[in-house]
């Protein structure tokens, strides 16, 4: 071949390589543009909506189909928490407080307060009075004269009530309302006695109310053997130094104009007071987080069931702490009283632990004895029951001392053997000290779980009764309250707060309700903006609740639907509710016999450790019975609760 064919040949070869390069080139090109080219409409549809038709077991259409414009339906969307974050108690102790004195200046600073009781709806709670000697003419101590309340975030608000009344002045009435609002609690060192006083000098209302005390104690944050004051409270768990000093104490605290260290002194016993409350619920060192079905009030109510309202009750050791509290002034005109320095109820002379509660009149145990016709003892039993045989005339009396009856029947049942607990004599005493006077009847196992056992383990079960000194018993029941919150804990069984659990709060009628009481309440004075974002809220409720289209306009909204408002019910019922005690045994009644057993052993062993009682009964037992129950039914026996 010439060269010149040669040539040709190659550049041919080559040229038809090239060509074919571009037109495979070209093809892949067009393919690849058309696979990424999207058609462009005026609402994509989300990624998240697409998920679903992966899983979806229809067929697949055509290609050349026009897709359908409905999405497949959204999965229900998962649950949603809210975090509320606590600042740290140096930047509340920060936030300067405010001194209210008028109607005016509490419609300006109250709004401030509003937004933070709807995020947490809790209040610090301290008042000042002159505390010298100095009373009236008619020897009352002075009155109230002023009231600091601070909320979550530290705004503080001093209420100097004195000056409403000399100048003859209403009291706001967002004032009269959260104070007696009772989904608003209110925290302090004995803010029970503080209403007390408020009730009697200015006829306020203060209800929901939480010492912190007894918080302290129940959350194991106190030491039994030391002070429980406001000032102790605060170094030992915020590490906060507060200035109770004389001078200041008993400065002139219905002066015209207070001084700056008046108003820091007062205003840190308020701030301080609802920062002890969130840090003993542990909201200081992680946020509060809220379920959806968990309302602020509900979250913070459940941490307290059985406290409030509860005035905090304290211990004497001995007669002499009884003679001082009924020979000594009372509370209200004591000039240190104001500062709640109140010691540890277990060391406290000044008001004995149990004053209040009602001591039985006649002596529990008469020690008569039942035997049986062969003279067997069967039980010991009070005289009224023995005489009760005597006149049936089924018994026959064997010894006027001690009394003993011989039954002339044949009895259910005898003991196992003569070594029984109910075969003892038992002295009238209390079990812990040995007080043999003000006595009263103790339920080992509480009656909120005892009332749910079966009747077999409710019979008979005198030996969970016992004695004990009303000081004693007083302070047992504070022990106990420390177990009921560690099974509240256990088994999600909240205590018995009907408030916080029996009774749902229904949050939009709530803010509803807010939105036309603080209306009522403002009147003109309110800022026109949020007159109508009020307004809105309201008309906003009414057309989708009650179809009504003339809540639509604004203008139209009357007095008479703003009152109507402002009393809507806001709580609805839970008709999932179960009582603590009953949720509680269920939860051990899943194990049988045995569980039950169990929780028995618990209280009485929980018992014994707290109190450690010195003068129990011969043969009493943490045990008791429980080996027969499970001779006599078996420990897998299943257990039906109504």
């Amino acid at each position: 071949m010439s060269r010149q064919s040669t040539f040709t040949a190659a550049l041919a070869t080559m040229l038809g390589a090239t060509l074919g390069g571009l037109f495979l080139w070209h093809t892949i090109y067009t393919q690849k543009r058309k696979a990424l080219k999207t058609p462009q409409k005026p609402d994509p549809l989300p990624v998240e909506q697409l998920r679903p038709v992966e899983l979806s077991t229809a067929p697949v259409q055509n290609s050349q189909q026009k897709p359908t414009p409905l999405p497949p339906p959204l999965p229900p969307p998962p649950k949603t928490t809210r975090r509320i974050s606590i600042p740290a108690i140096e930047k509340l102790l920060k936030v300067p407080a405010v001194v209210v004195s008028s109607p005016e200046e509490w419609e300006e600073h109250w709004p401030s307060f509003q937004k933070d009781l709807a995020i947490f709806p809790v209040l610090g709670l301290d008042c000042e009075w002159v505390k010298s000697m100095r009373v009236s003419n008619k020897g009352k101590a002075s009155a109230v004269s002023l009231l600091q309340m601070a909320t979550y975030s530290g705004r503080c608000m001093l209420v100097r009530l004195l000056a409403f009344r000399d100048a003859q002045l209403s009291l706001p009435k967002g004032l009269l309302q959260v104070l007696r609002d009772p989904h608003v609690m209110k925290v302090g060192v004995g803010c029970f006695e503080d209403g007390k006083r408020l009730a009697h000098d200015h006829g306020l209302a203060l209800v929901c109310t939480v010492d912190l005390r007894y918080l302290a104690l129940r959350q194991r944050h106190a030491v039994l053997n030391n002070g429980l004051s406001l000032k102790s409270l605060a170094a030992d768990l915020l590490n906060v130094t507060l200035d109770k000093s004389l001078e200041l104490r008993c400065s002139n605290w219905e002066a015209e104009h207070l001084t700056q260290q008046q108003m820091v002194y007062a205003a840190r016993d308020a701030q301080v007071s609802i920062s002890l409350f969130l840090y003993m619920l542990g909201f200081h060192s992680e946020p509060c987080i809220l379920s959806d079905s968990e309302t602020p009030y509900s979250k913070l109510a459940s941490s307290c069931q059985g406290l409030m309202d509860v005035p905090f009750r304290t211990r004497s050791e001995g007669d002499e702490g009884e003679r001082r509290r009924r020979n000594r002034r009372s509370t209200v005109d004591s000039p240190e009283s104001g500062d709640q320095q109140v010691p540890d109820p277990r060391r406290n002379k000044r008001k004995p632990l149990g004053v209040g509660y009602s001591a039985r009149k006649s002596p529990l145990y008469d020690n008569c004895f039942l035997h049986a016709p062969d003279g067997q003892p069967l039980c010991t039993c009070d005289k009224k029951k023995a005489k009760w045989y005597l006149d049936k005339g089924i018994g026959e009396l064997v010894s006027d001392e001690p009394f003993i009856v011989r039954l002339l029947f044949e009895p259910s049942g005898r003991p196992d053997s003569q070594k029984d607990y109910y075969l003892t004599a038992k002295e009238n005493l209390c079990v812990v000290c040995g007080k043999a006077e003000s006595y009263i009847r103790k339920n080992i196992v509480p009656h909120e779980y005892r009332r749910h056992f079966p009747a077999e383990m409710k019979d008979h079960n005198s030996h969970d009764i016992l004695l004990l000194c009303t000081s004693c018993h007083a302070a047992s029941n504070v022990y106990d309250g420390f177990l009921k919150q560690q099974l509240a804990d256990e088994f999600s069984a909240p205590q018995g707060c009907e408030e916080g659990v029996r009774m749902l709060e229904d949050s939009d009628r709530r803010r509803v309700r807010s939105a036309a009481r603080a209306l009522l309440s403002a009147g003109e004075s309110m800022p026109e903006t949020r007159r109508d974002e009020l307004l809105s809220v309201i008309c906003t409720f009414y057309s989708e609740n009650e179809k009504d289209e003339v809540t639509e306009d604004k203008d139209k909204v009357t007095e008479e639907m703003l009152q109507t408002a402002a009393n809507l019910e806001t709580r609805i019922f839970n008709e999932q509710y179960i009582p603590h005690g009953l949720k509680v045994v269920r939860a051990y009644a899943e194990h049988g016999l045995q569980g039950l057993i169990d929780l028995e052993r618990r209280w009485r062993q929980h018992f014994l450790s707290s109190m450690q009682p010195s003068h129990l009964p011969p043969l009493w037992s943490v045990d008791h019975n429980h080996e027969k129950y499970l001779r006599k039914y078996g420990k897998d026996l299943v257990i039906n609760l109504n």
